[in-house]
Formats: structure tokens, C-alpha cells, sequence
């Protein structure tokens, strides 16, 4: 298995490439901000074919880029129902106005084809299983995507993508339209501690983890773990 990414040069939201070996199909995840260039050299240099777009939720850092990703290719982009108006208006969940972002423009159009995910299904994508978690909090359409991990660099039996909602120490912000602290909370005791120790965590921003290292560490897992209310973070758009 192949997994690969990069942060994007805005907001540093990690954009991944998931494919079964190198010159095979993939799925590019969360396609954020001035991503197409180094995206497509990416691909080129492990002979990658997209198949999809999968958004981990609708916040414009992490969908700005898929339009053009799944134009050039004739794709489906999938998102959460929850989040799908803000792939048609991402204005709506800004903690800014976005003129401040583009100079007054907002250079960004709704993809044609899209999909939308549900809690528990499995998609069959360019030869992955990949099941879909609702974890909503940091927006009402967050997602999880878990796969096996078996024959990635990562050597390990599951590998879970968790945009914002679980970040190496910390969780996503909660305070934008949309968000909910008790929610993240909620999400975090129902989706994200049940996942094994060994689970490699690819978040939606800042580096790879593990389960058992969040468990042991990430304060908001751990008063969750306690049965305590958490002070909501600030981390993300």
C-alpha cells in the first residue's frame, strides 16, 4: 500500500494520496488551498491515477482544490450531507470573511459530481476498503476514514484519517458555525477511543500518531476518558 502527502502551503491542512502500490489507482483526501501543482507531481512520480476525492469535512482548507481535482478527471468528490452546503457556499463556516483570504475574490466553484458519505458504510475505492465514521463537533458533516494499513510504510493494521477532529495532541477547534464542543466530545468517547492502540492516526493537520500515544497523552481524550467537560480548543480554520 502506498500513502503519501503533503501540508499545503495555507493553513498547513495535510493533503494524502492513498493507492494500493504505485502506479495504480488512488483517492486524493482533503485537497486544500494552492494544493494542484504539488498534488499533481505527486501523483506523477508514483504513476497515480485518481479515482475520487474524499473530504474529511466542508471547511475550505481542506476542499478548495477539489473542484479542479475532480474536473481534469471526470471524479466524484464524497462529503458528509451535513457538510454539503458548504461545498456550495464555504463562506458560511469562516472564522474570517473570506475577502480577507483572496483580495475580495473567492476563486472557488462547486465540484459537478459529488457523493454523499454514511456513518458506518465501506467504500470500495481503486482497490481500498475504506469505512466511513461520522464524528461530527468540529463541523456537523466530520469524518473518519479507516483502512487497513497491512503492507504500508507504516506497518500497521489500521490506519484511521481523522481530519479535524483528533490532531497529534490536541483536537479541532470547536467554536466556528457548525461546531459543537459536547458533540466533539461525544464523538471522541463513541468513535475515536474505540480504536486500537496501535491504529496510526493521519490527522488533518500537523504529524502523524498512534492511538495508544494519544490515549496515553492527548489531554482531550483523557478528560473525556475522566468523564470532564473539555475547554475547547483553537487549532484549525
Amino acid at each position: 500500500m502506498l500513502v503519501a502527502g503533503f501540508p499545503a502551503d495555507a493553513f498547513g491542512t495535510n493533503c494524502y494520496v492513498v493507492a494500493t502500490a504505485p502506479g495504480e489507482q488512488c483517492v486524493v483526501v482533503d485537497p486544500g488551498i494552492g494544493v494542484v501543482d504539488r498534488l499533481d507531481a505527486l501523483l506523477a512520480e508514483h504513476r497515480l491515477h485518481p479515482a475520487a476525492v474524499l473530504l474529511t469535512h466542508g471547511h475550505l482548507d481542506h476542499t478548495f482544490s477539489v473542484t479542479p481535482v475532480c474536473g481534469a478527471r471526470g471524479i466524484t468528490a464524497y462529503v458528509h450531507p451535513a457538510d454539503r452546503e458548504l461545498l456550495a457556499d464555504p463562506g458560511k463556516a469562516l472564522s474570517i470573511d473570506p475577502a480577507q483570504l483572496f483580495g475580495g475574490r473567492l476563486p472557488y466553484t462547486e465540484p459537478e459530481d459529488v457523493a454523499e458519505l454514511t456513518d458506518g458504510a465501506t467504500l470500495a475505492l481503486a482497490g481500498l476498503e475504506i469505512t466511513v465514521d461520522h464524528a461530527p463537533g468540529h463541523t456537523g458533516g466530520s469524518v473518519m476514514f479507516r483502512l487497513p494499513g497491512a503492507g504500508s510504510s507504516f506497518e500497521a493494521e489500521q490506519l484511521c484519517l481523522t481530519g479535524d477532529v483528533l490532531f497529534a495532541g490536541s483536537i479541532g477547534r470547536t467554536d466556528l458555525p457548525g461546531g459543537s464542543l459536547p458533540t466533539m466530545m461525544r464523538s471522541l468517547r463513541d468513535k475515536v477511543l474505540p480504536l486500537a492502540d496501535d491504529t496510526v492516526v493521519l490527522p488533518g493537520h500537523g504529524p502523524a500518531t498512534t492511538m495508544g500515544r494519544e490515549r496515553a497523552t492527548n489531554p482531550y481524550l483523557r478528560q473525556v476518558m475522566a468523564g470532564r467537560q473539555a475547554a475547547g480548543p483553537t487549532r484549525g480554520l
